[in-house]
């Protein structure tokens, strides 16, 4: 983490810039030259990171070495955070004087401080002093670096080739007898090869590192099936660099060809293609040429620049193979699927099930060893190692092999009761592929991953409190115009596709990924790589764990299973409380924070006090300024905040979701000036929000539908009040109050104007069901940039004209509910609409011709790939309709309707008896949920039923019906 860490504190201080406008800002030049001495040390160290970074790992000299730098760098960034605020204080104090609207920033990108009262800034905090002090500090760490050998940053290539644990070498050749639980995968590879019109060339094995993406090609690759359908197979290992003349060296040798003397890329890939095509010798006849069916598999797959893969040619050289030849890669990032189109065709490889590890740990564990296997003793801690390696091949084949050779039942119990991470040979064996692909990540990626030791073991990320949570930590580096949330996104991915982060919770419909686990292995390793800097412990009794001392550099604490009552005081038995950077609890029942515990954590950045039963938060909360994330959700008695936390300047995100009993915030809200997320879903009696929040420009989100008003109460937060928000992404409100005014009112937010708005959900509350409720949604028109809208409640005659014409020509997500209407809107208009929801729609009888929107159009719906109807109790008929319908067949037929259309979900509608003919007839579902659908079933043909690959038809008092594997029926 020091690396990313310094790499931070140097963007930083590049961004610093001071103008010498006044005699008061002296003091200030001292601390500018020695903001940039220290920032010309740093650079040299930089040079010498990458190298530290390995060598930490087998030598804790220089793990101590680094621990110090980032102690410094966290230091300065202490002092520099500190700065800021106090400036960014200073000008908010002046704003609100003179009432100004100019939107101001704070950060260190911005170009300028204030300068106003400077003086009393740097006599307060001593900026030159204490950064005087860092760098003396800097300056003993750049001598001590001499100790170590440590190398600069050399070439990629030349990195990876002289890193610790370097890549191992495979073959093909494989011992089935070691090979446990990979038969589903391995059938179904060898069912992709041998099928006859195939489409797809390349099918990509995909996996973290040690789950057996080799061992399964290993065993297609000698399937005696496999052996006897293809001419030629040659099996290549890529790894990394990818050396293209190397790769296309070994695909020419192995498909073959003699030895090759030419290193243009040109002449092998000539040669290759002469082999492919059946003549051995380029000058023979071409009517001795006979086309082969090749195999290869290019096993161990890196790069992700898919100039490199192009430039092998593969996709062209195999069209002059036999029809079936196939590519079979192995990798760890599904990135390597994508850049080579295979995508759809990826098989993912899951963990071992416990069976199968049972039976893979055994298999080693106690060979010739059966009396110990029969054992009661010996068989239950086997069982409980087994769960602590959670299914990952290499972790039982390693753990297995050490305990072959401990014989007693001591031996055993001392491996597994001591952290897996501390055990040398899993450190060796287990970690080594989890190191090369934690080295193959930037930065920035690398901090945010190792913040993932937060969370204890099996827990579920949520992905957005996730990013927001590296965002308290200034993990995510932006340039200008760039979004920390949306960087944030790119590097949930990225761990995502390296399979860091897995079994992922999706959005039923839409297939957005909400959270995710992570492997206890991998878990375990970032636990390895921290060690130093995050601790998770779990209060036990009324006293707490007990430990002999503090560990002075743990920064995140994580506090688990904390009993009823004020917060333990153990926190300070177990680290430095000045120093935490990030406090949260799980598990737990705290009922109040101690402010004098809270005046302790200062340099504190993130508090998750979320699932207590917190009564108060003290008013010393307010003193935590560099705090960003504050999370106080599901504390159900929680009934106010205190005035004081609006003096948290830095705050970002405020998550008080499901706080039940939250009446009130305070007034003064308008003076976080940096808050960007505000979530308040389901705090039932909280009615409204302050009208000072409408002073907050940075705003991105406001979530959790709490009420906007639509009349002149001067006291709550209205419409007009949205009207300055103009960086709001997403939006989630309860439309309230309508006075005679309401449209005029409603016109004040200017959502037509908030380009950057991508989900808006409005809730039409006790709203009158007139045509006055029309004009209201008239005036709500937004930007044509929205990407995701839902309306919940909306009862008036007509729909906002916005909503009858093709306007939202961006919209792909739709989400209607709780209408007492039989009108739909004209959705089908909307080109690039993919997901329909339609819930509750209580009143609509029929889906007909308005829903299509087609008329004179020759399409409808292009881009549609899943439509939910759901709680529909009148709908009765559902079919074309209107000019379509009864024109003739030859007319029908060019009239495209939902051609796109692969999940269709019928849920909850008793009355409706068929599905319309179009679908029956021409959809390429790949998804069918019909449930609780009475009279809908018989009527479905068995050829249109059988078509679909993943079909679930359940109903009351009958059987369930699953022809193909069952879909995914989370609850929506």
């Amino acid at each position: 983490m020091a690396e990313a860490l310094v790499n931070l504190l140097v963007e930083k201080l590049g961004s610093v810039v001071y103008h010498h406008t006044s005699e008061g800002v002296k003091l200030v030049l001292k601390a500018k030259k020695e903001v940039d001495k220290f920032r010309s040390t740093l650079k040299l160290i930089q040079n010498v990171l990458h190298d530290a970074e390995k060598k930490q790992v087998e030598d804790p000299a220089v793990r101590d070495w680094l621990d110090q730098l980032k102690d410094l760098t966290y230091k300065m960034d202490d002092v520099l955070d500190a700065w800021n605020t106090e400036i960014g204080k200073r000008e908010a104090e002046k704003q609100e004087t003179q009432g100004s609207d100019v939107e101001v920033r704070f950060s260190f990108r911005s170009n300028c401080f204030c300068l106003a009262r400077l003086n009393e800034v740097t006599r307060r905090y001593k900026i030159g002093s204490a950064i005087k002090d860092l760098n003396e500090e800097l300056t003993q760490i750049y001598i001590d670096k001499n100790k170590y050998s440590l190398q600069p940053t050399m070439h990629a290539a030349a990195v990876n080739a002289e890193q610790p644990n370097p890549r191992s070498l495979t073959s093909s050749l494989v011992d089935i007898s070691t090979i446990f639980g990979r038969q589903v995968e391995k059938e179904r590879l060898v069912s992709e090869l041998l099928r006859e019109g195939r489409p797809g060339l390349v099918i990509p094995i995909v996996g973290m590192g040690g789950l057996g993406k080799t061992t399964v090609a290993q065993l297609v690759f000698n399937d005696a099936r496999v052996q006897a359908h293809f001419d030629i197979k040659a099996w290549v290992c890529v790894s990394d660099p990818f050396d293209v003349i190397k790769i296309a060296k070994a695909i020419f040798r192995q498909l073959g060809g003699t030895q090759v003397t030419s290193d243009e890329l040109q002449t092998i890939l000539a040669g290759i293609q002469n082999l492919v095509k059946g003549q051995e010798d380029e000058k023979e006849e071409k009517k001795d040429e006979k086309e082969k069916k090749i195999l290869l598999v290019l096993d161990d797959v890196w790069t992700e620049d898919h100039r490199e893969w192009d430039s092998l040619k593969l996709p062209v050289l195999m069209q002059s193979c036999a029809e079936g030849s196939r590519i079979v890669v192995t990798t760890r990032k599904q990135e390597v699927a994508r850049i080579m189109r295979a995508t759809s065709d990826m098989i993912n490889l899951e963990r071992l099930s416990h069976l199968d590890s049972l039976k893979l740990f055994n298999s080693i564990a106690f060979l010739d060893r059966e009396e110990d296997k029969s054992n009661k003793w010996y068989g239950d801690i086997a069982e409980k190692i087994v769960r602590k390696c959670d299914g990952l091949p290499l972790a039982l084949k390693t753990l297995g092999s050490l305990l072959l050779h401990r014989q007693t039942i001591r031996e055993w119990e001392e491996v597994l009761n001591s952290e897996i991470w501390n055990v040398k040979v899993v450190q060796e064996e287990v970690f080594r592929p989890l190191l090369l692909s934690y080295y193959d990540l930037a930065m920035e990626v690398k901090s945010c991953l190792l913040y993932c030791a937060t969370y204890p073991k099996g827990f579920e990320f949520g992905k957005e409190i996730l990013i927001e949570q590296w965002m308290s930590q200034g993990y995510l580096n932006v340039g200008e115009n760039e979004e920390e949330a949306t960087k944030g996104r790119e590097v949930f991915t990225k761990l995502a596709m390296l399979c860091f982060l897995q079994v992922f919770r999706q959005d039923a419909l839409t297939k957005e990924i909400r959270g995710c686990k992570m492997h206890d292995t991998v878990h375990d390793f970032i636990q390895y790589l921290n060690q130093n800097e995050c601790l998770t412990v779990e209060a036990t009794g009324t006293h707490g764990t007990e430990t002999s001392s503090a560990n002075h550099r743990v920064r995140h604490l994580t506090l688990m299973s904390a009993p009823e009552g004020p917060i333990p005081s153990l926190i300070s038995k177990l680290a430095n409380s000045k120093i935490l950077r990030t406090l949260a609890t799980f598990d737990s029942r705290i009922t109040a924070i101690d402010s004098d515990l809270i005046s302790q954590l200062k340099r504190l950045r993130s508090l998750n006090l979320s699932r207590n039963n917190i009564h108060q938060l003290p008013e010393e909360i307010g003193d935590l300024i560099h705090l960003r994330y504050l999370d106080l959700s599901r504390n159900g008695n929680l009934r106010r905040l205190p005035d004081n936390v609006c003096n948290l300047y830095n705050l970002q995100t405020l998550r008080l979701a499901y706080c039940l009993s939250l009446e009130k915030l305070p007034d003064n809200m308008g003076k976080l000036i940096n808050l960007k997320h505000l979530h308040v879903k389901d705090c039932g009696r909280l009615q409204c929000l302050p009208k000072g929040i409408g002073s907050i420009r940075n705003l991105r989100t406001v979530d959790g539908r709490p009420s906007v008003y639509c009349n002149d109460d001067a006291e709550a937060f209205k419409f007009g009040d949205l009207r300055m928000m103009n960086q709001l992404r997403r939006l989630d409100i309860r439309i309230s109050r309508v006075g005679e005014n309401a449209a005029s009112e409603a016109e004040k937010a200017e959502l037509n104007q908030k380009v950057h708005l991508s989900y808006l959900r409005l809730i039409v509350w006790n709203l009158s069901g007139n045509d006055a409720d029309a004009a209201v949604m008239n005036a709500l028109r937004p930007h044509e940039n929205l990407d995701s809208l839902a309306i919940w409640l909306y009862h008036g005659p007509t729909w906002p004209n916005w909503m009858t014409t093709s306007y939202l020509t961006r919209l792909t997500v739709f989400h209607l509910c709780y209408r007492h209407s039989s009108v739909l809107p004209p959705l089908g208009k909307l080109p690039s609409l993919k997901v329909v929801k339609l819930h509750w729609v209580l009143d609509l009888e029929e889906i007909g011709a308005e829903f299509y929107g087609v008329e004179e159009e020759t399409s409808s719906f292009p881009s549609l790939e899943t439509l939910y109807l759901g709680g529909l109790p009148s709908l009765a008929k559902w079919e074309l309709g209107g000019k379509a319908e009864s024109s003739s067949n030859s007319q029908m037929k060019s009239i495209s309707i939902m051609p796109r259309l692969s999940s269709l979900h019928v849920v909850e509608c008793p009355k409706l008896k068929q599905l319309p003919d179009f679908l029956l007839q021409n959809a390429r579902l790949q998804n069918l949920l019909i449930k609780y659908c009475q009279s809908l079933p018989a009527s479905l043909p068995d050829e249109f039923i059988s078509r679909i690959p993943n079909v679930t038809i359940e109903y009351s008092g009958v059987d369930p019906l699953f022809k193909g594997r069952k879909i995914d029926t989370v609850k929506y």
